[in-house]
């Protein structure tokens, strides 16, 4: 085993201010998540993971998150869509079929061209390339729902890959990449931590860690990577950092709310993650 890696889970775009809160919170104490051998991300984390590769700073990257949200565009999960992730569920026998229903799901009821979808993206990231840090970015393909992790050698664009990791089905078009479409990595996990195997120390920060039928918990994968023998913690919004989230990970409107309850949260957390970490 060897080295230390960082985990970031899926969450919308609250997420990903929460994450970020989280992260420039650490680095204000001393605990600089940066440094990771291997950065994996999903869905809100992908975005992350991407952020914490590139040249600018964290607290540069957090400062973002206050500002207004012009660029993003406000989602939800409406009840017709969670039925049908249910209906999905109940038909499937195995996750690539799950997903792959998933996958019809969201071609049927795309919002907006994945073109669109790609700039709104784009808006997030400050570099275009990928890093020389090992990143891995998750995704499914829309009609097999073969699961699908991007790297610097896979052949895809950055963008191209975190767009794919974050197509939300029934919110957001899939993704178009190299002829295939792709929904969101989190449709097998939440976090896909299980591809932090290998490594001594690892730290999971992730808005939704639950998991159920087919879809894998985090802390199954916890319980794999401690049964190998690495050391890992987990952090996941606390009671405040939850209230200032809401109910609706997806709305835009909250996102200063939960950049600022990330990093709060980050002082108490400290510790818990130097343990690990340093």
């Amino acid at each position: 085993m060897k080295g230390r890696a960082l985990v970031l889970g899926g969450g919308g775009v609250t997420g990903i201010a929460w994450e970020l809160g989280i992260l420039a919170g650490l680095a204000e104490a001393g605990v600089d998540l940066s440094t990771a051998d291997l950065l994996v991300g999903t869905s809100a984390g992908s975005v992350v993971a991407s952020v914490m590769a590139s040249e600018p700073s964290l607290e540069e990257r957090y400062q973002t998150q206050l500002e207004d949200p012009k660029d993003e565009v406000a989602a939800h999960l409406g009840m017709r869509t969670l039925l049908g992730y249910g209906w999905a569920m109940v038909r499937s026998r195995a996750p690539e079929q799950y997903r792959a229903r998933l996958g019809a799901l969201a071609l049927a009821a795309a919002s907006m061209t994945p073109e669109e979808r790609k700039a709104v993206i784009a808006s997030r990231l400050p570099v275009v390339e990928w890093p020389a840090q090992p990143l891995k970015i998750t995704a499914s393909d829309a009609h097999t729902g073969a699961f699908t992790v991007f790297d610097r050698d896979s052949g895809v664009e950055l963008i191209d890959a975190v767009a794919a990791s974050c197509a939300v089905p029934g919110v957001w078009p899939p993704a178009a990449v190299n002829g295939h479409r792709y929904i969101d990595g989190g449709m097998r996990s939440a976090t896909n931590a299980d591809l932090a195997q290998g490594h001594e120390r690892v730290v999971i920060i992730a808005p939704v860690t639950v998991g159920g039928g087919l879809v894998t918990s985090t802390a199954r994968h916890v319980a794999e990577l401690t049964a190998a023998g690495a050391q890992v913690t987990v952090i996941s919004p606390d009671r405040d950092s939850r209230t200032a989230i809401g109910r609706n990970m997806l709305d835009p409107a909250h996102r200063a709310a939960s950049a600022r309850a990330g990093r709060t949260q980050a002082a108490q957390v400290v510790t818990q993650v130097a343990a690990v970490w340093c």
